[in-house]
């Protein structure tokens, strides 16, 4: 049976609020610069589609606060310091973000100093604080050029109390957060405590996620630099596949929850003939039929499958999982299941094949951001400083219906966002490939 993607509970526009420190009455120092687009109360529609027979309820009129900078702020930038802290798995792009916030805060702003938090929530606790580095615009001038994040990061979780004293401490007013949601549920406990303190402190969220599952955004900055080399390994184990008679191409990709990175790479490649994702279950016989199928027709076969798809195999009982420091379970290995169970199904039948496995999910998250993530990066690093400065608070900056808005943390956390296996992109994967019969009851 197919998995069923998480509903919404039932929104209103309340849900669509963000949080506001107070009064904004300070002079922006944008206002200097003549063609400043400010912020005049323009929304993003939260649904640009109607049906034209029907109606439009006020449901269809939710909506979310555009991006953008102020001509008056919260804070008096000249005053203040700003923290930065990476958390969670390394991504494509995260230097960029980092350099942007930098760059905006500084040189934009004006702010006195820009902390950056060294390896995750770790470095925001008493026993590191004092690792933080003080960043300028020449230690992040070239930083966008590598991979990885020069604060580190780190799992787990942390005293948020702990967190908030060295807020204080080091007298910062706004703390951009860049990580998935693990790291932005800690952001919500973080602001709960900045509140009940009373403190004038303002968490701005980017999310980071390079499977690109966290709801009301359109994309994660990452994702497509994912899947530009994701397609790269596809094509490589295609042409691994050709190679050999009955060959066989088995690529696993990143997707714990969800199967977007394998679902537009599968796309972008065309090489694909099964593509297994989370969302949709799938039986071994019927894979092992569709192989001996494709071999009658053709001397090789390209799988694609996402590293959380396939987990029932392995998960029969629940008290032998085990999870990561982020109170994760702890994922099997599909491919190296896929690959065994795939030969020796082979072997049995007497069929001469050849497999070929390739993870490059590593090579892929320490990479760079290419062109279009990097200049994505910058933008959102730019609208998180503008939120910041402008003392909203306990919200991410995303990219939806083409504009860069912001979201309550909670709303973007009240459901992950999975593959839509009856959405239009996951029917033109299926039209590209194999479809295994009789998969959905």
């Amino acid at each position: 049976m197919a998995k069923k993607k998480k509903t919404n509970k039932t929104l209103n526009q309340a849900d669509f609020l963000v949080e506001n420190l107070g009064e904004n009455k300070f002079l922006s120092p944008l206002n200097d610069h003549n063609r400043t687009d400010f912020y005049n109360g323009e929304r993003i529609l939260y649904n640009n589609v109607f049906a034209e027979k029907k109606p439009i309820k006020s449901t269809d009129k939710q909506s979310f606060e555009r991006a953008g900078p102020h001509r008056y702020i919260h804070f008096d930038p000249t005053k203040i310091n700003v923290g930065i802290v990476t958390c969670g798995g390394l991504c494509p792009g995260l230097n960029d973000v980092i350099r942007a916030i930098t760059y905006n805060s500084l040189v934009t702003y004006k702010v006195k100093t820009v902390f950056g938090f060294r390896f995750g929530y770790k470095g925001l606790t008493a026993k590191y604080a004092n690792q933080a580095m003080r960043l300028n615009s020449k230690k992040v001038d070239l930083i966008h050029e590598q991979g990885g994040t020069i604060l580190g990061s780190s799992r787990g979780s942390q005293s948020i109390e702990d967190i908030v004293d060295t807020l204080v401490k080091f007298n910062i007013s706004i703390l951009y957060v860049i990580g998935g949601d693990g790291t932005q549920s800690g952001a919500i406990a973080i602001t709960e405590e900045i509140q009940r303190r009373k403190l004038d402190v303002a968490i701005i969220g980017i999310p980071k996620t390079i499977d690109n599952d966290i709801s009301f955004v359109h994309k994660t900055f990452g994702f497509d630099t994912a899947v530009e080399e994701a397609r790269k390994a596809i094509n490589a184990a295609h042409v691994e596949a050709k190679g050999a008679h009955n060959g066989i191409g088995l690529v696993k990709l990143m997707g714990r929850h969800s199967g977007f990175i394998a679902n537009n790479a599968t796309l972008a490649s065309g090489n694909v003939n099964i593509c297994l994702i989370p969302e949709e279950e799938f039986d071994l016989d019927k894979v092992f039929k569709k192989v001996k199928q494709r071999f009658e027709e053709s001397d090789h076969i390209v799988i694609v499958v996402a590293e959380g798809a396939g987990q029932d195999f392995f998960n029969s009982n629940k008290k032998e999982q085990e999870f990561d420091k982020s109170g994760n379970v702890k994922l099997k290995d599909i491919g190296s299941y896929l690959k065994e169970k795939l030969h020796d199904h082979l072997v049995e039948e007497g069929i001469e094949h050849t497999i070929k496995y390739i993870d490059p999910s590593y090579l892929i998250r320490s990479t760079c951001a290419n062109a279009i993530d990097s200049s994505f990066c910058l933008r959102l690093g730019n609208y998180a400083v503008h939120a910041g400065m402008a003392g909203r608070t306990n919200l991410l900056i995303s990219y939806w219906n083409q504009h860069f808005c912001l979201v309550p943390t909670r709303l973007a956390l009240s459901t992950r966002k999975l593959v839509d296996i009856e959405g239009a992109e996951w029917q033109s994967v299926l039209e590209i490939t194999i479809k295994l019969e009789n998969n959905k009851e």
